[in-house]
């Protein structure tokens, strides 16, 4: 039984899902909304937005907390001098989820995961 077990598996290993979460991540703050299934939407929002709420303290220690997970130097500098102190004001809720269909392979449902 998986009492108090958070998160999904996605069909990967750990390796393998932290790699997704953070192409998904850097190409969310890259393009500011991007198409995805709903599942990795919702696994997406809570990691994008601990990475903001960090980028929002500024600093060095700040940045390399950052860069741990952006390995995109462009895609770190917009979120430390655009993305991060847009939202200095607000207290979370960085993401904004919205479900658009299905996918028309294999019906996946579809959602498209932005900064609001």
């Amino acid at each position: 039984m998986r009492h108090g077990r958070s998160g999904r598996k996605l069909n990967r290993n750990s390796s393998a899902r932290t790699a997704l979460a953070r192409a998904q991540a850097t190409a969310l703050l890259r393009e500011g909304r991007i198409q995805t299934t709903v599942a990795k939407a919702k696994e997406l929002r809570p990691y994008v937005e601990k990475i903001i709420t960090t980028a929002k303290a500024g600093g060095l220690h700040a940045r390399r907390l950052c860069a741990e997970d952006i390995q995109d130097n462009a895609v770190l500098r917009k979120l430390m001098d655009e993305v991060a102190p847009k939202y200095a004001e607000r207290p979370g809720g960085y993401t904004r989820i919205l479900k658009v269909g299905v996918r028309r392979g294999d019906s996946a449902p579809l959602a498209l995961i932005e900064l609001v």
